[in-house]
Parts: structure tokens; sequence; C-alpha cells
């Protein structure tokens, strides 16, 4: 009687984390936000390098490394592509790229491979790779390209409302690690 209440309660749990984060993308996809007039004005910014593996070029990658890089970045760029066009089917102004929070969401989507969640690996909140710019955040895995990406975002309502939010700029990083993408979308004021 007790395993099969136990298995009961993990199946409702389970269910009701489904449902919370888009049904079955739930293993792929998190979305989280802040409220920008909260903050106790300490500015926190992460001092770690960039990784190699991602969509942003770096001197030290190798040919291969860095046309790879480019293509992701086009991925990247393509999916804030397709979140504006979303926007304006909304009425909503267009995003504004920003090369300064994409250098925060490449560091937050390499994070990914260690810890899938809105908290970072060593424990603290995803904002404070830089709190001065980031104050919306969408991550995924496992999608190939910029429009499933993108849509499954559309379809979780988490994530659609950082989407279709009152954010002004946006930064879009992924990051190829074991044949896996993971994506971070960043968004900020």
């Amino acid at each position: 009687m007790k395993k099969r209440l136990t298995a009961i309660l993990l199946t409702a749990v389970m269910g009701l984390s489904l449902a919370a984060c888009g049904g079955k993308t739930a293993t792929n996809m998190t979305a989280t936000s802040r409220d920008r007039n909260s903050g106790d004005g300490t500015v926190y910014i992460a001092d770690q390098e960039l990784p190699l593996a991602g969509s942003i070029k770096s001197d030290s990658m190798t040919p291969e490394e860095a046309a790879r890089a480019d293509e992701l970045r086009a991925m990247a760029k393509e999916a804030l592509d397709l979140t504006n066009a979303r926007r304006a089917e909304r009425g909503l102004p267009a995003l504004v790229w920003s090369d300064e929070i994409e250098r925060c969401a490449l560091i937050r989507a390499s994070e990914e491979v260690t810890l899938f969640s809105h908290q970072r690996p060593d424990g603290s909140d995803w904002w404070t790779v830089n709190s001065d710019l980031l104050y919306g955040e969408n991550l995924a895995m496992g999608y190939t390209d910029a429009a499933s990406t993108v849509q499954a975002w559309v379809n979780s309502p988490a994530h659609a409302e950082n989407l279709f939010g009152d954010f002004l700029s946006c930064g879009i990083a992924i990051y190829e690690a074991g044949g896996v993408l993971y994506v971070a979308q960043e968004f900020g004021y």
C-alpha cells in the first residue's frame, strides 16, 4: 500500500511538472524572469571566460570551431528574427539584439550542460552572470533548429510570457556539447 501511494504521488508530481512547463517538452525547456525594480543594488558579473564550443567566435578556436560558431550564431540570430516575427503578430515592438547579453547567454548555455536549471552550477541565480543586463531567461536543449526552438517556447505559457513581455533587448547563444545543442535566450531592458 505504501509503495502504491508513493507511486501515485510521484506520478502526480511529474504530471503537474509537465503541465507547468509545456507538456512533453518539460525536460527540454525552462523559463524565468525577475522584476527589474526589486534589486538590492548589488551588481553581479561573472568573471569566467567564454566557452569554446559555442556561437561566439574566439581567437583561440580552430578554423573548424570558428566555422561552427558562425553556423550556431546564424541559428541564434534566426531565433531572434522568429521571435520578433511572433511579437509583430501581436503588435509588440521588436527586441533589439545585444552583443553584451549574447555573451551572458553563452555562459548560461554552456552551464546547461552541467545543470539544466535557472540556478547556476555554483548555486547562484541565473541572472548573476550580469545583474545589470539580465531580466528574463528561456532555456532549451536538444532542439536542432531555430524554428522548432522558438515554436516550443511560443507553445509554453511561461516561455511565451518572456517572448511577449515588455523586454527591449535580447541575446541568444547556443552551446554544443556531445552533439546536443543548448540554447539560452536572455532578455533585458
